[in-house]
């Protein structure tokens, strides 16, 4: 409702709403919309946010030995035995990131990751290759943990091998359904879970180094499934050391999250962020190791049909009894949850790579549980068709999954590192403002530019090794799409570039004056030449034109009140508030009430700017605001809707 007590005079006025989001069968399935308002109590605490941003790095420590084990495989058992190096290598790897990272949490409190920082220190592009790295990686993320999570129901209930693809898909869906609720929600529901699965894990290594303190030995897995070598090799050769490092390095998958989350956590964000992926650090070094020594003790075998830790596990609890299955029960449940990691991160990355231009506007917008629904819907799409094509086999998945991350991981640091060296080029007390942070002058800069030049080189020569070594097992495909995919982000952007300075109000002139009057109500998403059009046709059909623009996100809201201010020539402009972030059903509301004001014989006039592309592809990238309100209006009386298209020819389309 409009103030009555605001006597301003001023061609702005705000309006709020009294319209709630009524109870639909969508509210009872994902929970009942927020209020922007209630943003600040959705985040979360460090407890909580190590089951939604850890589950992924801690699950890896489910397969990441067997995956050294696959490659070791090639020349027989014998190569056991440097699972165990190669483990303490990939752990002191995980030191070096985790390090790196807690530095990328305190300098960068927004969040955004390798992503705002390759973009704020690197350039453009390396910041696209970021993100076209960790987008790939989230979605091999959801499609890896889910098929590993079902391998070890499969492992304990041989009987459903055959349906593993459908039960992954099933998995998919719950996930999302859950994600949909809300970041703290989904936290909440999965925090139980996550603890069970590390208490778990702890008591069977523990169990495990008991029994061999005490007997000296563990003996070895009954009824070992038969070794299935994927490839063959005749010797152990430092291609095959170096083969299976990068195939067990899959376990630093992950550690990322928390760096591209911070937003989620409760204040003093940077801190609780920082502490939690130190927890998840320890946990993980512990974990991996502890299996890895484990499972050579025992003799494992890699393989299909059974997985490492099903094998692991009837071995120490000495059969398939209850702390077998509650074992095989956490761990399924871990390595579904890690999938909760990526639909955390996705959607927000994409997000901001929207905000930048470089993804569809779409996926700026938050849904009515305060998520990036289309964002969480994407993944789940995507990650679904993965696991469909690939017949939900993590041997076969894996190869694609580790090198998008470790390319991240080499942008970040690069980017950390090169912000140091500007910050070292500051005098004490001078500020310099950036796009993603402030930075400041501090003594120890030298120190951390170390710290971070010395991560990336570390994680550069990984992904170098991986690249390499897993390049015919389907590598190539991922070093294929992330070009594609930073040439798609070029094209979108490009449009909205081409889009943005036709629409530029820099240099434009005044508006003609109008010469017929009637009522008009004028929607107004954003000023520009293509809104100017529209008033221009408006004020030619009344003296009385109100143009409404409804409030979703205030900081944008501010820049229309101050452009309509400057371009708006005394027009008054309702702000109608929505802390809902719905757009049409405030403007219907709105409509309605002049509806029922309005004089017997007076026509209510919405006009409406419309913008029309001669490109059919790039259209699609913009919501049809025309339609919308037509399809919801036209059965009404003494409305009318009129389209005002704003006609953009782009470069290269022209006839």
């Amino acid at each position: 409702m409009i103030n009555p007590d605001d006597n301003s005079q001023t061609s702005i006025i705000e309006r709020s709403t009294d319209y709630k989001p009524p109870h639909t069968w969508r509210s009872r399935l994902i929970g009942r919309p927020l209020s922007t308002a209630d943003a600040p109590h959705q985040t979360i605490g460090k407890v909580v946010g190590l089951a939604v941003f850890a589950s992924d790095a801690l699950s890896s420590t489910a397969y990441a030995t067997q995956e050294i084990l696959v490659i070791l495989a090639a020349v027989g058992t014998l190569a056991f035995g440097y699972v165990v190096p190669i483990s303490i290598a990939i752990v002191i790897l995980l030191a070096i990131v985790a390090v790196s990272y807690e530095q990328t949490i305190h300098a960068y409190p927004d969040g955004g990751g390798a992503y705002i920082v390759a973009r704020d220190n690197l350039g453009e592009l390396p910041a696209l290759i970021a993100a076209a790295s960790l987008l790939t990686d989230y979605i091999l993320t959801v499609s890896v943990s889910i098929a590993s999570g079902v391998a070890q129901i499969t492992s304990a209930f041989p009987e459903l091998y055959d349906l593993r693809v459908a039960i992954s898909v099933a998995f998919i869906m719950f996930i999302m359904l859950i994600n949909l609720r809300g970041v703290k929600e989904s936290g909440t529901a999965f925090a139980i879970p996550t603890y069970f699965f590390v208490a778990m894990m702890y008591i069977t290594v523990a169990l495990g180094f008991f029994k061999l303190l005490i007997s000296h030995t563990l003996g070895t897995v009954p009824s070992p499934p038969e070794l299935e070598a994927i490839h063959t090799a005749a010797q152990i050769t430092p291609f095959l050391i170096l083969h299976a490092f990068a195939s067990g390095t899959t376990a630093l998958t992950g550690v990322e999250a928390i760096s591209n989350g911070i937003t989620a956590f409760k204040e003093p964000r940077s801190k609780n962020a920082g502490i939690t992926l130190i927890w998840m650090s320890l946990i993980l070094g512990s974990l991996f190791l502890g299996i890895s020594f484990l499972t050579k003790e025992i003799g494992a075998i890699p393989s299909e049909s059974e997985t490492v830790i099903s094998q692991l596990a009837r071995t120490i609890f000495d059969g398939r009894g209850i702390p077998y299955l509650m074992l095989i029960a956490a761990t399924t449940v871990i390595l579904i949850m890690a999938a909760n990691t990526a639909f955390a991160d996705f959607p927000r990355l994409s997000a901001l790579a929207a905000k930048d231009g470089f993804l569809p506007r779409q996926l700026t917008y938050r849904g009515s549980r305060l998520v990036y629904s289309r964002g969480i819907a994407t993944l789940a799409i995507i990650a679904s068709l993965l696991l469909v094509i690939f017949r939900a086999s993590v041997t076969r998945l894996i190869p694609l999954y580790a090198i998008g991350v470790f390319l991240s991981f080499t942008l970040s640091q690069a980017g950390m590192a090169h912000r140091w060296w500007k910050i070292g080029k500051l005098k004490p007390g001078e500020e310099l403002a950036e796009r993603g942070s402030t930075l400041h002058y501090v003594s120890d800069w030298r120190l951390k530019m170390v710290i971070n030049g010395f991560g990336s080189f570390c994680t550069a020569i990984v992904m170098m090794v991986f690249a390499v070594t897993k390049f015919v097992d389907g590598a190539y495909v991922v070093l294929i799409l992330i070009p594609i995919l930073v040439g798609v982000f070029w094209l979108i952007h490009r449009h909205y570039s081409n889009l943005a300075k036709k629409l530029s109000l820099d240099n434009f002139g005044i508006i003609p004056p109008h010469t017929i009057r009637h009522r008009v109500i004028m929607p107004v998403s954003g000023v520009h030449q293509g809104t100017l059009a529209a008033l221009r046709y408006a004020r030619m059909l009344s003296d009385d034109v109100t143009a409404v623009h409804v409030t979703i996100e205030p900081a944008e809201s501010e820049k229309v009140r101050q452009k309509w201010e400057m371009w708006g020539e005394g027009v008054r402009m309702v702000m109608l508030d929505s802390p809902y972030r719905l757009f049409l059903e405030p403007l219907l509301e709105y409509v309605a009430d002049i509806a029922d004001q309005r004089q017997a014989g007076e026509t209510i006039t919405i006009v409406v700017p419309e913008f029309v592309s001669n490109n059919r592809l790039s259209g699609t990238l913009h919501t049809n605001t025309a339609e919308l309100l037509r399809s919801q209006l036209k059965n009404q009386h003494g409305i009318v809707i009129t389209n005002v298209p704003y006609h953009v020819h782009e470069a290269g389309t022209e006839k």
